[in-house]
């Protein structure tokens, strides 16, 4: 499992309002992104729709998809580009892996938001950023990275709040102003030789498995046949068995039964709707306890478990159903490699050559009343359909080989 769950008191971290530090890494950000994400390029589309926004001093949110950890630094390129650094809000256990990144982050503008309860402050902060119409403000709606380059998860609709939130305070400013939302699609193609980049991690993972190299597959049936067998094992190790039925299907049974359990003694039963909503309100409930630190060792031990188990069944739910039908893209082939290497090894190599593509999508003027009368949030269903919409229209952006 890797280390996104902190057992320690939550402490907010604001951002840096100075300029300093950002002008110092944008120049070694190309080279940052090429290095330590294998990232070549970055092209952006429609950047005036976002200067438009900006020049009318409207208070900007961003709202990307998050496919791959690379995406608050591609976004750092947008920002470079237009001449203005960013806000960003980032999982606060970004902040607590390493003393430079965690010294670094602030004075780039990124401030830190507590996952596993409602943070108040960075609440506070996102709707000041927004207010003031100083920085465009990044918050990821799904709240998570998905590792699936054209798939949306469910949107959190903390988004909305927030977004609202500012939009009452600019109107009620002595100046009023707007707030507005901009969808961002961040869509990447891998321009290398596949084959190349993941038969080394393919290998290593037949190893680990007892395997001789299946070199006689095409390289799809190979992954597939790695996919089946790791979900195998999981199916015999919590259900007893490997299980028969469609990949969709095994995995929602999987995720249950991982999750079920603990829903019944954490949660008395209650369930959110989707698998990341209900990974967070278990986190919610099994943590403060562990943070307080009065617990005994065992039961210590037991929740950490638990814990890892509630992890997994995240990990489990970014394996979307039918992703390689009718045809994988290179994407989603190397995505789905490294899901396989980062779950049994809690990393991932890095493949090269990448480029990145975002695209700006047209501003949402946020409303600072909801619409009691709508079926759901209409800011969210508009940002949901913007960005489907943008990555569909992105695929025409792979170069010819």
């Amino acid at each position: 499992m890797q280390n996104i769950v902190i057992a320690k008191p939550y402490r907010f971290v604001p951002p840096q309002r100075g300029a300093f530090w950002y002008h110092v890494c944008m120049p070694l950000l190309k080279t940052y992104l090429w290095r330590a994400q294998g990232i070549a390029a970055v092209e952006c589309l429609h950047v005036e729709r976002l200067q438009q926004s900006l020049a009318a001093g409207y208070g900007v949110m961003l709202a990307p998809n998050h496919s791959r950890p690379s995406d608050p630094m591609v976004l750092m390129q947008l920002a470079r580009q237009l001449g203005r650094p960013i806000n960003i809000m980032a999982s606060w256990h970004l902040f607590m892996q390493a003393r430079f990144q965690a010294w670094l982050l602030p004075r780039l503008g990124v401030f830190s938001v507590y996952r596993e309860g409602l943070d108040r402050e960075a609440l506070k902060c996102a709707m000041q950023v927004l207010a003031e119409a100083r920085r465009p403000l990044v918050v990821f709606p799904e709240g998570l990275i998905s590792r699936s380059n054209d798939k949306l998860n469910n949107l959190m609709e903390g988004v909305a709040l927030m977004a609202r939130g500012a939009a009452r305070q600019r109107a009620a400013a002595p100046v009023p102003g707007r707030v507005v939302v901009h969808p961002v699609a961040i869509r990447f193609f891998f321009e290398g030789d596949l084959a190349a980049v993941l038969t080394p991690v393919l290998e290593a993972i037949e190893q680990r498995l007892s395997w001789r190299p299946q070199r006689q597959l095409a390289l799809e049936a190979r992954i597939l046949k790695i996919g089946d067998m790791l979900l195998a094992l999981k199916e015999a190790e919590y259900l007893g068995a490997p299980q028969a039925g469609a990949f969709g299907e095994r995995l929602l049974r999987l995720i249950d039964a991982l999750l079920v359990p603990l829903e019944k003694e954490w949660l008395k039963g209650r369930r959110a709707e989707g698998t990341v909503e209900r990974v967070k309100l278990l986190r919610t409930a099994i943590l403060p306890d562990m943070v307080a630190g009065e617990l005994p060792e065992a039961e210590q031990a037991r929740r950490w478990r638990q814990l890892a188990d509630v992890y997994l069944a995240q990990q489990l739910h970014n394996y979307p159903e039918n992703y390689f039908t009718p045809a994988p893209t290179p994407e989603r082939l190397m995505e789905t490699v490294e899901r396989f290497e980062e779950d049994l090894t809690d990393d991932v190599r890095i493949h090269r050559p990448i480029r990145a593509v975002v695209a700006i999508g047209e501003a949402i003027e946020v409303n600072p009343v909801r619409e009691k009368s709508a079926e759901g949030d209409p800011l969210m269903h508009e940002i949901r359909r913007q960005l489907e919409a943008m990555l569909e229209e992105l695929k025409c952006q792979r170069r010819p080989k």
